[in-house]
């Protein structure tokens, strides 16, 4: 392993670590946060979520617009793409999230606690998203694409107002600052937020590390003769090809995903045991585990056809101000909202 790689795989992995302590310790989850929104009437992690958008953007907007960061190499700034599944994709996500109680990354958080369901959702989710990658489902998938992708010219917010007039420096200042400045006021509008420094730190936090992702794979990391993916952190390929090289490690290279996946469960496993939070914990009926597994496989499949999931997307693809990014988070969020209320609502599960 050269040293970019190196520098990719570790720092990869104390990304993750910091990210497996901050959602353990905070519970940053798009669905808890929206499941306290809508369903109980609390909006201090909807505002935590926000914040670390807002974070996100303002700090990856710099690196790009400073040229740390190609951000324009990553999977989300693509000239072509398909917004129906991108959409629908998001929307299964969203509603799957629902069934599993949680998504991807927090099924990992809490698989460190101790947590078993969380392992179902996890080994789930791995084996849909890779059927949806080169699988059985695959050939669905790529038909869909093709049958309604799109070429455009303006592929980001930056790109779509420097089409209007203005150019590429201030239009990405202009996008950015309206959106972060949006964002900011949502979150500290809430008098209860304002008075949680945790979740103020983790929003901070969460959003500085989607940054400190597109530096170390678009900058540290950026080697001509080796060179690899421009991302940060998301969580559903990652977690699909975690699971391959756990099998398969002979022949497969460790990558910044795999190397987020084993941190996140590291940092939040290390929290657990030293704050005392540690705890097994099962399936309380076959129906809950049906539901939780149902709900995984959603996320596999919804996440490889929005490319991304409430991180991958909701976050770090939303940094780079793609288009296809802010379509994918809209079907989370319709996904999420159809699970948690109306006629599609996810009833809770009777206690054994």
């Amino acid at each position: 392993m050269d040293s970019s790689a190196a520098i990719v795989i570790f720092a990869g992995l104390a990304i993750g670590l910091v990210y497996g302590a901050v959602g353990l310790l905070s519970g940053f989850c798009l669905m808890s946060s929206m499941r306290g929104w809508l369903a109980e009437g609390d909006g201090r992690l909807v505002r935590t979520y926000a914040l670390a958008i807002a974070v996100a953007i303002a700090a990856s907007q710099f690196l790009a617009g400073n040229g740390i960061a190609d951000l324009s190499k990553s999977i989300y700034l693509q000239q072509t793409f398909s917004v129906p599944v991108l959409f629908l994709g998001g929307v299964l996500f969203g509603y799957g999230m629902v069934l599993s109680n949680g998504c991807g990354s927090r099924a990992l958080v809490l698989l460190g606690r101790g947590n078993l369901r969380s392992f179902v959702v996890v080994i789930v989710l791995a084996i849909a998203a890779q059927m949806t990658l080169k699988g059985l489902v695959a050939p669905a998938r790529i038909a869909l694409v093709q049958a309604s992708q799109t070429t455009v010219n303006v592929n980001s917010l930056p790109s779509l107002l420097a089409s209007l007039g203005p150019g590429e420096v201030l239009s990405r200042a202009l996008a950015a600052a309206v959106i972060v400045v949006a964002l900011i006021l949502f979150a500290f509008a809430h008098p209860m937020f304002r008075r949680s420094p945790g979740q103020i730190a983790a929003g901070v936090v969460v959003g500085l590390l989607v940054a400190a992702g597109w530096l170390v794979t678009g900058y540290l990391g950026a080697d001509d003769f080796n060179p690899v993916p421009v991302t940060s952190l998301t969580f559903i390929a990652p977690i699909a090809d975690a699971l391959q090289y756990a099998m398969l490690s002979t022949g497969l290279t460790l990558n910044f995903g795999i190397a987020t996946v084993a941190g996140v469960f590291a940092g939040s496993l290390i929290t657990a045991l030293a704050t005392g939070r540690f705890k097994l914990e099962g399936y309380s009926s076959p129906r809950h585990m049906l539901r939780s597994g149902s709900g995984a496989a959603l996320m596999g499949i919804g996440g490889v056809m929005a490319f991304g999931c409430s991180i991958g997307q909701g976050l770090t693809g939303v940094s780079t101000l793609a288009l296809g990014s802010f379509v994918a988070l809209a079907g989370i969020l319709l996904g999420t909202t159809a699970g948690l209320r109306g006629v599609l609502r996810v009833q809770p599960l009777a206690v054994a």
